[in-house]
C-alpha cells in the first residue's frame, strides 16, 4: 500500500452500522421525492447510454485516469463522487471531448454513446456537444436577453424562423423549470438573474438543442440551499427525458438524486453500483470510508 492511501481497517459490526447510519441520514431527505432511485436490476436491465471501456488519461506527461470502466444507463442519473483531485471532473470532459480544448491531453480506452465511438477520426465534435451537452459548476448565462441565451444553440444551428425559436425557448424553459418566472420578462438581461435562475437558464439553453444527454459539473455548488433543492428536483424530472452525469462533492445530494454512483479516488474507478446498495454496502473498503467520513 502507498503512503499516499488512506489506511485500510477491517469492518466490524460497529463500523457496518456507521455505514448504514449515514446512509439513512444521506436519503431521509430523499423521502418527499415523488419517485424512487432505480434499482440494481432496474440499472442492469437498462440500455447503456454511454460504455466507457478501459479508458486511460493524460496531462502531458501526468496520467489522471487509470483503466476506467463504466457504463452509464440510458434515462437514469449517475453521480460521480470522490475527493478532489481524484479524476471525476476530468471522467466528466472526456464524455464530450471538453478535454480537446486543453493542450497536452491525450486519451487512451474508448467511448462509445449509443454504440458509436466518439473518439473515432472525423468525429463532428460540435455535433457531439449538442448531443452531450454540460452545465458548468458556475452560471455562465451570455450577456443577452433571456429569450436570446436560450435561442442562441438553436440559431447556431441555423433556425431563423421567429415562432420555431419561441416554441423551443418556452419548451426549455418549462424544462428547466423557469418559465413561469421568467415569461413576461424575456426581453431582458438574463444577468439580472438571481443565480439559481441563472442556473436553470443554463440548463434550459442546453436542453435547447435537443441533447440525449446531460453533464453536470457540480451544478448547485455555487448555490444557496433553496436554489440547490430546486436544481435536485430538475435533475430528479430531467432523468424521465435525459441521461444525466453529475459531478458533485455532496454525497447527501448523491444520496438525493441518482440512480447510480461511481466512486473515483487517486484516478481509478473504485466501485460502481446502484446508489442505495453503495451507500448501505459498499463491496469495497475504500468505498466505505469515504462515506463513512474516514478520508475526503
Amino acid at each position: 500500500m502507498s503512503a499516499s492511501e488512506p489506511s485500510m481497517t477491517i469492518s466490524t459490526d460497529n463500523e457496518q452500522s456507521k455505514v448504514v447510519g449515514v446512509s439513512t441520514r444521506l436519503h431521509e431527505s430523499s423521502d418527499r421525492r415523488p419517485k424512487l432511485a432505480r434499482s440494481s436490476d432496474e440499472l442492469a436491465a437498462a440500455r447503456s447510454k454511454i460504455s466507457v471501456s478501459n479508458l486511460d488519461f493524460f496531462y502531458e506527461e501526468q496520467q489522471a485516469l487509470f483503466d476506467v470502466t463504466l457504463d452509464v444507463p440510458e434515462k437514469c442519473v449517475t453521480a460521480l463522487i470522490g475527493p478532489s483531485g481524484c479524476g471525476k471532473s476530468t471522467f466528466l470532459r472526456c464524455l464530450n471531448r471538453m478535454n480537446d480544448m486543453i493542450d497536452g491531453t491525450r486519451l487512451k480506452g474508448k467511448i462509445l454513446l449509443d454504440q458509436e465511438d466518439i473518439y473515432r477520426p472525423r468525429t463532428d465534435v460540435v455535433e457531439l456537444r449538442k448531443r452531450v451537452g454540460m452545465v458548468f459548476q458556475k452560471s455562465n448565462p451570455f450577456p443577452k436577453t433571456i429569450f436570446e441565451n436560450v435561442a442562441y444553440g438553436p440559431k447556431v444551428a441555423g433556425i431563423r424562423k421567429r415562432s420555431v425559436l419561441r416554441e423551443i425557448v418556452e419548451h426549455s424553459l418549462r424544462k428547466a423549470a423557469l418559465w413561469d418566472e421568467v415569461k413576461d420578462r424575456l426581453n431582458q438581461s438574463a444577468l439580472q438573474l438571481s443565480g439559481g435562475q441563472q442556473q436553470r437558464l443554463c440548463i434550459a439553453r442546453t436542453l435547447a438543442t435537443s441533447p440525449g444527454v446531460l453533464l453536470m459539473d457540480e451544478p448547485a455548488s455555487a448555490l444557496d440551499p433553496a436554489s440547490t433543492s430546486r436544481i435536485e428536483d430538475l435533475i430528479f424530472e430531467l432523468r424521465e427525458s435525459y441521461t444525466i452525469v453529475i459531478v458533485t462533492h455532496n454525497m447527501q445530494q448523491a444520496a438525493r438524486v441518482s440512480d447510480q454512483t461511481a466512486f473515483f479516488f487517486q484516478g481509478k474507478l473504485i466501485e460502481a453500483g446502484a446508489t442505495n446498495t453503495l451507500f448501505t454496502n459498499p463491496e469495497k473498503t475504500q468505498t466505505e470510508d469515504y462515506i463513512t467520513g474516514r478520508f475526503g
